[in-house]
């Protein structure tokens, strides 16, 4: 039986078929874009894993057997992408195939949703059943998003076991290629590199200070967990938050960076661009009582010790 993981030369999924390597597990498909083979760092010691090319993959589908689970992590995570046609293309409409092919051949099915799915956060952050379709995401990538968690919500036909993973601030080793999509403590580790200092948004909302804005950060290898617990202890089927539950904020991040490199905090202020305005988020924090309620008792990885494993690792040391 083999285990077949979308997206596997990104940020997330290369960290888990990198764990699922050291588990012992040797029944890997892989599924991504064969140029990122190359180009990205993330994927050293998963070269010889067999692999399909993300855009054969459903002509492939009726040669695959013994598939054990399907975890489908493949998608465009540009949250200042405009084109909805390609976002749907990539994010929702492949999703339904996926979910299709594990319903028709009773295959488990893990896929990545988002805590982008929530919007402004106004509405809470619940992944109750009940409450999904009164969301409101602010932009492309959110949208695609929720579009397929409320498709999923619907189907009278599903995989036998399927788990949408709610991610909320991802960071952590291997997201290097991500650009400006990567997370503050990437970017913020390597402008300290160069000048001493990190560079942050200014507030432009009342009542919240410079750098108070918060996010549930979360280090990449507590996503790992998660899916390792969807996948061996078969929680119920449906939607669960991928956050710590606790919401910190930027200057709460950016101390603990300038704490693991060394260094004195020393922050420069910016205007938050005007284009990424209307889409920012002050506040993000998963409500973690579903999947804790499933049985997951793991505790989660402080920003503390998240980022000092973090720079351990961009210094070059193994983490």
């Amino acid at each position: 039986m083999s285990l077949l993981i979308t997206g596997a030369y990104g940020f997330i999924a290369s960290r888990l078929a990198a764990a699922l390597l050291e588990k012992g597990e040797k029944n890997l498909i892989l599924v991504d874009d064969p140029e990122y083979r190359s180009s990205r760092d993330c994927v050293k010691g998963l070269e010889n894993i067999p692999f399909i090319n993300r855009d054969s993959l459903f002509s492939e589908f009726p040669k695959l057997k013994n598939i054990s689970a399907v975890i489908h992590l493949g998608a465009c995570t540009d949250t200042g992408n405009h084109d909805e046609v390609y976002m749907w293309k990539m994010n929702t409409d492949y999703t339904k195939k996926v979910w299709q092919w594990c319903a028709e051949n009773k295959i488990p099915l893990i896929y990545a949703s988002s805590g982008a799915t929530y919007g402004t956060g106004d509405e809470g952050y619940s992944d109750d059943h009940k409450d999904i379709p009164k969301y409101k995401p602010l932009n492309n990538y959110g949208r695609s998003k929720h579009a397929f968690d409320l498709w999923a919500l619907e189907q009278k036909t599903a995989p036998p076991r399927w788990y949408g993973l709610k991610f909320f601030n991802v960071y952590g080793p291997g997201e290097n290629h991500k650009g400006r999509m990567a997370s503050p403590v990437f970017h913020g580790f390597n402008e300290i590199q160069k000048t001493g200092k990190m560079t942050l948004f200014k507030s432009h909302k009342e009542g919240i200070a410079d750098g108070e804005q918060k996010r549930d950060f979360i280090f990449v290898d507590d996503i790992v967990n998660l899916c390792f617990f969807c996948l061996s202890k078969n929680p119920p089927s449906g939607i669960y938050n991928c956050g710590t539950g606790r919401a910190r904020t930027f200057l709460d991040l950016s101390k603990a960076l300038f704490k693991a490199v060394g260094k004195e905090t020393k922050i420069d202020w910016i205007e938050t661009p005007e284009k990424f305005r209307a889409a920012y988020q002050y506040f993000t924090q998963a409500e973690m009582g579903k999947i804790r309620n499933a049985g997951y008792s793991t505790p989660f990885i402080s920003i503390e010790e998240g980022v000092a494993l973090y720079v351990r690792h961009l210094k070059g040391m193994k983490v």
